[in-house]
C-alpha cells in the first residue's frame, strides 16, 4: 500500500490489487516479448520442478511403508485415476496420464502461487486458455478418431421431437466451441479474484484501527483460498474427463 497527496494537500491510501498480476521481464525493464523471460515463466518452471520432484523424486525409492513423499504421489494418483475410472469408462483409462498432468500442474500452479511474492501462473487467461484449448483439441481429434463421423451424433439429440432436433443441434454445437473460453475463465477468474480480496484486505492491515480486522480477514481468505486452489484444479479435472466422454461416447 503506498500513499498519495490528494487535491486538498491531504494524503490518501493507494493501493492497487491488480498490481500483483502484471507481468515484468525477470531481468532489466524492457518490453516484454515471446521470448523474454518474465515472473510468469519462472513461476511456471516452478511448478514443473515441483510437479517432478512430487511424482519423480519423491517415489524413486518406493518401499512398502511409503514416505511422506510417496504417500502424497500415490493418494493423487489414486484420486485421479478412480475419477478417470468413473466418469469416462474403461476407454478413457488409457488417457490417464494426460489428465493426471493436468491435475498435478494446476494444483501446484494455484498453490506456489499461494506463497508470498509468489506470482499465480493459473490467474493469467493465457495459461487456463492453453490448458483449455489443449484439452478442446484432445477430446475433438479423439472423438473423430474413435467414432467417424459418429461423433457428429452428440449434436444430433436424437430423443428429443424431431421439429426441435435442428434447434438443439444448433444450442449443442455453439456450447460445444464455447467450451473452452468456459474451461478457461472458470479457473483463471477465480484465481484472480481470491487474490485481489487478500490484497485489498492486506492494504487495510496498515491502518491501526481496523488492523486486527483486517488481519483476521485476511486469515480467513488464504484458508479459503487454499480450499479454492484444490476445488478450482478438480473442477477442471472432471470437466476434462465429461469432455473426454463425450468424445469416447457420443451417442445420446
Amino acid at each position: 500500500m503506498a500513499t498519495e497527496t490528494n487535491a486538498e494537500g491531504g494524503s490518501a491510501l493507494t493501493f492497487h490489487p491488480m498490481d500483483q498480476f502484471i507481468v515484468k521481464p525477470l531481468f532489466g525493464d524492457g518490453a516484454v516479448h515471446w521470448y523474454t523471460p518474465t515472473n510468469v515463466t519462472l513461476w511456471l518452471a516452478i511448478s514443473v520442478l515441483c510437479v517432478i520432484l512430487l511424482l519423480v523424486m519423491g517415489t524413486r525409492q518406493r518401499q512398502v511403508v511409503p514416505s511422506r513423499s510417496q504417500s502424497i504421489a500415490e493418494l493423487a494418483y489414486g484420486f485421479i485415476y478412480e475419477m478417470v475410472e468413473d466418469v469416462t469408462g474403461k476407454d478413457g483409462v488409457k488417457y490417464f496420464p494426460y489428465i493426471m498432468t493436468i491435475f498435478m500442474f494446476i494444483v501446484f500452479a494455484n498453490f506456489v502461487g499461494l506463497i508470498p511474492m509468489a506470482f499465480t501462473t493459473t490467474s493469467h487467461i493465457a495459461v487456463t486458455a492453453v490448458l483449455a484449448m489443449g484439452v478442446f483439441l484432445a477430446v475433438t481429434v479423439i472423438g473423430f478418431v474413435k467414432n467417424g463421423a459418429g461423433f457428429l451424433s452428440l449434436f444430433w439429440i436424437s430423443s428429443a421431437p424431431l421439429a426441435l432436433r435442428p434447434v438443439l443441434a444448433l444450442i449443442e454445437v455453439i456450447s460445444y466451441f464455447v467450451r473452452p473460453i468456459s474451461h478457461s475463465i472458470r479457473l483463471a477468474g477465480n484465481m484472480m479474484a481470491g487474490h485481489a480480496v487478500i490484497k485489498v484486505f492486506a492494504a487495510f492491515a496498515a491502518v491501526l484501527a481496523i488492523s486486527p480486522f483486517s488481519i483476521l480477514a485476511i486469515t480467513a481468505m488464504y484458508a479459503l483460498e487454499v480450499l479454492v486452489s484444490f476445488i478450482q484444479a478438480y473442477v477442471f479435472t472432471i470437466l476434462t474427463c465429461v469432455y473426454l466422454k463425450d468424445a469416447l461416447h457420443p451417442h445420446h
